[in-house]
């Protein structure tokens, strides 16, 4: 342990840097979920269409990770962060510019946003090489809370739309982007413990050698679950309440926005959480309490009054997953965080992309979205099954190493 406080021991203006980039990433790349209903309208586009343009920069988010995970280690966090900031403000410049007209042109839109979506393998490393083990579940807690910034596309998206079309919504984006990035150049520094040099072949045999160890491929299923989840739903939700609840695109806006908020606040708690109980007790809590929330949701009578606090309980459920997890991947992982980072990433990424999918494809086959909900609840019991066959493992090997910290 490093004897220190939680503020002494790390670089707080990365940390903060870490969390606003990481903020504004994430308004970014859940765009399309608010707009999509006037989207769709504008566009006459199916159930199916709609799941699908929304899962668009999730997936391309997914895939993008696992290249900036590489990055971070190779060029450094800030580098890598920087380049994707100048990829997603040129691209939505361009969007912007030209004007955007078909599902084709929003599925090009959603993979520049997926870019947006990849900071999610720059913050976290950021942050998390500041900090010792003892602290790790704070500094990734307070960096992930960045997830907060779907706050801001679900409130104002749909009201940017409504008064300037929602072509222009891609251009208001352009300008928080713009500030982020600037700030992000001046204050942010790469921690000084930063991994041995490797070249690109030792690179990607890294990414292979990962693969082949198992706890990699439980974390990524963990994640799938918490994150997707919560990234999931995020698009969905206005999704949901304008076509079951027949709410306007702004009301909508505003429930998602509460029940996205919640799960954002609770992730650094959700890390705090861990460090003090262990990340393995309090992944059991939330896959069991996300499982019955997912199938109450599932099986409850289609109204506000109902379903709107299901949707806020398990979105801040899933909040303290996330905050759960990053507490134990630093201490399995802590000198290949920045692959681990992206693995694990892009996990998250390909369980929001099914969620969001699978509900779209749900409706359109079956008029409802409930048995996508009811299939998700199954798969936070696998990851409970998969966790409780893990633990006595982790708590005897690796985690008996770790002096002054629970997992």
């Amino acid at each position: 342990m490093s004897g220190k406080s939680f503020w002494q021991s790390g670089h707080r203006p990365t940390l903060i840097m870490a969390f606003l980039y990481f903020d504004i990433a994430f308004m970014v790349w859940n765009l399309l979920g608010p707009l999509a209903p006037i989207i769709a309208k504008d566009l006459d586009l199916t159930p199916a269409e709609k799941g699908f343009m929304v899962a668009v920069p999730t997936l391309a988010g997914a895939v993008l990770r696992l290249v900036n995970g590489f990055l971070v280690d190779r060029i450094g966090q800030k580098v890598t962060g920087a380049i994707g900031q100048v990829i997603v403000i040129v691209g939505l410049g361009v969007a912007w510019h030209f004007g955007v007209d078909s599902l084709e042109g929003l599925i090009a839109v959603g993979v520049i946003l997926g870019f947006a979506g990849a900071a999610f393998a720059v913050a976290l490393p950021l942050a998390s090489r500041w900090y010792p083990p003892e602290h790790q579940g704070k500094a990734m807690g307070i960096a992930g809370m960045g997830n907060s910034g779907t706050v801001f596309a679900a409130l104002f998206a749909p009201l940017l739309a409504k008064a300037f079309g929602w072509n222009n919504v891609l251009g208001f984006a352009l300008i928080p982007l713009v500030i982020v990035f600037i700030a992000y150049m001046v204050l942010v520094k790469d921690s000084p413990h930063q991994p041995p040099a490797k070249t690109t072949s030792q690179y990607i045999a890294s990414y292979f050698r990962m693969l082949g160890e198992g706890d990699a491929w439980w974390f990524m299923l963990f994640y799938g679950v918490t994150f997707g989840g919560f990234v999931g739903l995020s698009g969905s939700l206005p999704i949901w309440f304008t076509g079951e609840l027949g709410m306007t695109p702004i009301h909508a806006g505003y429930a998602t926005a509460a029940c996205v908020f919640a799960g954002s606040l609770v992730r650094p708690f959700g890390g705090a959480l861990a460090d003090r109980i262990g990340g393995i007790r309090t992944l059991s809590i939330v896959y069991m309490v996300a499982a019955v929330l997912l199938a109450a949701i599932s099986l409850a009578p289609i109204s506000f009054v109902v379903m709107f606090p299901l949707f806020f309980a398990v979105m801040g459920t899933l909040g303290v997953g996330n905050g759960a997890v990053f507490q134990l991947v630093p201490q399995r992982f802590r000198h290949e965080i920045g692959v681990m980072t992206g693995l694990v990433g892009f996990g998250g990424g390909v369980g929001g992309f099914y969620l969001a999918s699978s509900l779209g494809l749900a409706k359109q086959w079956t008029g409802s979205a409930s048995t996508g909900f009811l299939v998700f609840a199954v798969l936070a019991l696998i990851a409970l099954a998969g966790l409780t066959s893990v633990k006595k493992r982790w708590r005897t090997t690796w985690g008996a190493a770790i002096q002054g910290v629970r997992i």
